[in-house]
């Protein structure tokens, strides 16, 4: 009996004090709905105020966007733009930990849209844009076999790049004239942006892209070159070490997936095994922009010196977060000295702006050795941040009378 009484007490104590702390959000959407196109949910009380909620409640998707299961039961829903995860990290060389990169990522960038999301300097709202993205969560990968991991990366990625985008085909920015399709079959195909993982999955992403699109031009903003032979970085003792976060552009290349000469590296300052790895680097397709060369050419320049190398062709983004100095991102694999700044790297992407970037991904992140303040996650969410608003700015394709 006083059990029973005891009971009905707390009950009613519970009850009076959900009653009492309940905020009303009758604008939130529910954990499994997806609203398209995008509408931001808001979080805020009856006279308007944002609250704490918007930034610590619900699923962890990147921005809050809504979260689509790309790979499995919604596999048929359409999308524009998808944030997907390869939570890989076994071609790593040096400090492990990328594994955890795409939900650190995705938790520092809680806040891009509390405030709305509008980017000032680039002067939109890629929230707003129309566009229909989405978060597609992780890819399954292995981490046992990581040559059957990098397997699993390309025909997760493919899966989703090969279907037809949600948006027709839009009209050039400049002369309102109908677009052409860039891809090899003619259709519109979705954007895809992967958080990394180390650096080995853009050989499996470089794979699905050229199933689109064919050889492709890269950017590719990075501390180290990545082209070097498996003999030279790895010793290469097997087919499965030779494929590692240090060889895959030179796999890339042997594979015919990069349009050699009109691909090029930024933020480079890693030492060499000798003056040979420029030689290969060149061989591979990459000209280069030392990191050091920001105090020479200023933003303005390297940004020049990226429109001059690309041109108006079809390209592939690649960002090393250790493309910054670990005194502003210190939560990488292999870091250096002497890189960017997180306002520098983030001025030279939307320096992009105009380029026909068909899909990109951002990698290296490793926040177990991060600062307590998470600096690295959230320097990634922001540089993502501008990748997605000069996607959402520039349309994919081209204008028939231009190619004619």
């Amino acid at each position: 009996m006083k059990f029973s009484v005891f009971f009905v007490v707390a009950a009613a104590v519970c009850s009076g004090f959900t009653d009492e702390h309940r905020h009303d959000h009758p604008e939130q959407m529910p954990f499994d709905y997806v609203k398209f196109p995008y509408e931001q949910p808001l979080y805020r009380t009856s006279t308007g105020e944002v609250t704490a909620d918007a930034i610590f409640s619900g699923i962890t998707t990147f921005a809050k966007l809504p979260w689509v299961q790309c790979l499995t039961r919604q596999h048929d829903v359409p999308v524009d733009i998808a944030f997907l995860g390869a939570p890989f990290d076994t071609g790593t060389s040096y400090r492990p930990g990328a594994r955890f990169g795409p939900s650190g990522i995705r938790a520092g960038s809680r806040r891009l849209n509390l405030y709305g999301g509008y980017n000032v300097p680039l002067e939109a709202n890629p929230f707003k844009s129309g566009q229909r993205i989405v978060d597609c969560g992780d890819i399954p990968v292995s981490p046992y076999d990581s040559s059957y991991a990098v397997k699993q990366i390309e025909a997760s990625h493919r899966s989703i790049l090969q279907r037809t985008a949600f948006s027709p085909m839009a009209n050039d920015s400049e002369t309102g004239e109908a677009l052409e399709a860039i891809a090899l079959d003619g259709k519109n195909h979705p954007r895809i942006i992967t958080l990394g993982g180390d650096h080995t999955i853009t050989l499996p992403l470089l794979r699905s892209i050229n199933s689109v699109y064919g050889p492709i031009s890269v950017i590719h903003f990075d501390s180290h070159l990545d082209t070097w032979k498996p003999k030279v970085f790895g010793g290469a003792p097997s087919d499965t070490a030779a494929v590692n976060h240090g060889t895959y552009f030179w796999h890339a290349s042997q594979e015919g997936l990069i349009k050699n000469g009109s691909s090029i590296h930024g933020a480079i300052r890693t030492t060499l095994s000798g003056l040979e790895d420029y030689e290969v680097d060149d061989e591979v397709g990459f000209q280069r922009i030392e990191a050091r060369e920001i105090d020479i050419l200023g933003v303005n320049g390297i940004i020049q010196k990226i429109h001059e190398t690309v041109g108006d062709r079809p390209v592939y983004l690649s960002i090393d977060i250790d493309s910054i100095d670990p005194a502003f991102a210190p939560a990488t694999g292999t870091p250096e000295t002497g890189g960017w700044t997180t306002r520098e790297l983030r001025a030279i992407l939307r320096g992009l702006d105009g380029l026909q970037i068909v899909s990109a991904d951002l990698v290296e992140v490793a926040p177990a050795y991060d600062t307590n303040a998470e600096l690295t996650t959230m320097a990634a969410a922001d540089v993502l941040f501008e990748v997605l608003t000069v996607m959402t700015k520039n349309p994919l394709g081209k204008v028939k009378s231009r190619t004619e």
